[in-house]
């Protein structure tokens, strides 16, 4: 695919809070715009890594308007309007898409463990409350149940603003069908920076980034090497910042890459409970990662 809708580095935004907890919306701003700076060509808004859990409809949409605001139509935002509930999620998702966002990303329905045929139903009805494009998000390791290949061709060919998956299911044999599978303009794009590389290289288009917070020009750069052929450059670059991409996730993510971008010295708060400050011992690794790829001295 010669030309993505979205880009193929799109970050997954942190959410910034302040000390007592509450939204940081300038740093949200500053942020968004550094990550642009930074070689990110797209911005996905308070999902996982945003903490979406914790933040509320309401607090969703004043992020929502405040980085579209930032960004001022220089790049692709799509906010994360998903949730568990179908009625609420199609409720909201219809809020979301008047702000003027360029894209809606929702999550497989966690908790519930819905059936193939309930995922179908839950993404059309989203898809089908709002006029803009719309990214199912995969993401088993959290929501329990998987997003068979299968189910996501099926919305694919039947729903017409269904136009991305964001797949963080390593299974490659999954990421094969539905590449094989999907009808033309249809995206894969990795849910895990570790598996940019390999989801690219079976037709995948690039990735919703969390180490792009921090190394976005490497990532940047080795996406280009790919698309350009060059393998074995793209291939160093993603052995170089492996460790990296495994250090973010030494804990339930976004803690690692709050503490990086803390370390890089572009603090955002810490997360909202449950999720907690790494320990010492985590920052200290992270620390090591960190000068050993070079992001730090």
């Amino acid at each position: 695919m010669s030309q993505p809708r979205f880009g193929r580095l799109l970050t997954a935004m942190v959410t910034p809070f302040s000390a007592d907890g509450s939204l940081d919306l300038p740093r949200a701003q500053e942020l968004a715009l550094r990550l642009l700076d930074e070689g990110s060509e797209g911005l996905i808004v308070c999902g996982t890594t945003g903490e979406s859990p914790t933040v509320f409809y309401d607090q969703k949409l004043d992020l929502f308007r405040a980085v579209i605001e930032a960004v001022d139509g220089k790049a692709p935002v799509i906010a994360n309007a998903g949730d568990n509930c179908t009625g609420d999620s199609v409720e909201f998702a219809a809020k979301v898409a008047a702000l003027g966002v360029d894209g809606i990303m929702a999550v497989v329905p966690y908790y519930n463990k819905p059936p193939q045929e309930g995922m179908y139903r839950h993404f059309r009805a989203i898809a089908e409350a709002v006029d803009v494009p719309v990214i199912v998000y995969n993401i088993p390791g959290r929501c329990v149940v998987n997003m068979e290949p299968a189910t996501i061709l099926r919305l694919a060919g039947d729903v017409a603003n269904v136009v991305a998956v964001k797949q963080a299911n390593p299974d490659l044999s999954q990421t094969a069908a539905i590449v094989e599978g999907a009808p033309d303009g249809f995206e894969l794009l990795s849910g895990d920076d570790e598996m940019t590389l390999p989801m690219m290289a079976m037709g995948g288009t690039g990735v919703i980034s969390v180490a792009s917070h921090v190394v976005g020009r490497r990532m940047a750069e080795m996406i280009a090497a790919q698309i350009a052929g060059d393998h074995t450059r793209a291939l160093k670059l993603h052995l170089e910042l492996l460790p990296l991409f495994k250090a973010l996730f030494m804990t339930a993510n976004p803690i690692m890459v709050k503490d990086a971008l803390r370390l890089v010295g572009f603090p955002v708060g810490t997360t909202r409970l449950p999720l907690v400050p790494p320990t010492e011992e985590q920052s200290a690794e992270l620390l090591r990662v960190m000068r050993g790829v070079g992001v730090l001295q």
